[in-house]
């Protein structure tokens, strides 16, 4: 019998069997940061913007000065590594991060990603999320179906400013997982306790269906 989690940690928990032994990974700001919990490999190091490579959840007293990007405490792992921001976007941006997790709020139907900002609302900047998305080998979205307001997050066209021209590979919500397949959308799985009709009424961006999930 499957478990289904709080619709949060079940996609955390799906993205994290996205990752494979070596991986060094980065995760973002919200859901992705929650990834963390459901890798049991020590040979896939998590890396942070602001100069971390071997991030890991706490396990003892918090170190207020130990934070990953997002502000958030986080442990180090046995054989952690520190340095500069600048060494850390050399390391996104010369292509040496195999996995970028990343929240969304909006994702168009050919895999453009808006993850930064809000129209008439104050922000303190895009951080790292364009340079992930430029430098990261894969890129795997974890985000709700829908915003607060019961609108989807999948849709045709970004509304919000795109955060780049590099496509996601894969978007994990509470309902389904979809991969780009020929710059299209591709659901290839519906999440726990998710049906099909579910999905297509919040989704508004077009997509293919695998055969697998057909066949289901």
């Amino acid at each position: 019998m499957t478990t289904i989690l709080k619709p949060k940690e079940n996609i955390a928990m799906r993205a994290a069997k996205e990752l494979q032994e070596g991986n060094i990974v980065n995760l973002g700001i919200g859901i992705p940061t929650l990834v963390s919990k459901y890798i049991d490999s020590p040979s896939i190091h998590l890396h942070t913007e602001n100069g971390l490579l071997g991030v890991d959840d706490l396990k003892q007293d918090i170190d207020p000065l130990l934070v990953n990007a997002g502000k958030l405490p986080v442990g180090e792992a046995s054989g952690a590594s520190y340095f500069d921001s600048a060494d850390s976007f050399a390391m996104i941006r010369g292509g040496h991060i195999d996995v970028a997790i990343l929240g969304a709020l909006q994702v168009d139907e050919t895999g453009l990603i808006a993850n930064w900002a809000i129209p008439g609302e104050t922000i303190m900047g895009v951080g790292g999320a364009m340079d992930l998305m430029s430098g990261a080998k894969k890129i795997i979205v974890t985000t709700n179906h829908t915003n607060k307001k019961g609108e989807p997050k999948l849709v045709k066209t970004c509304t919000y400013p795109i955060t780049s021209i590099r496509k996601v590979d894969m978007i994990i919500t509470e309902l389904a997982v979809f991969a780009l397949q020929e710059n299209k959308l591709t659901l290839i799985e519906l999440m726990p306790g998710a049906t099909l009709d579910e999905v297509k009424r919040k989704t508004e961006s077009e997509f293919s269906i695998a055969e697998t999930v057909k066949g289901g």
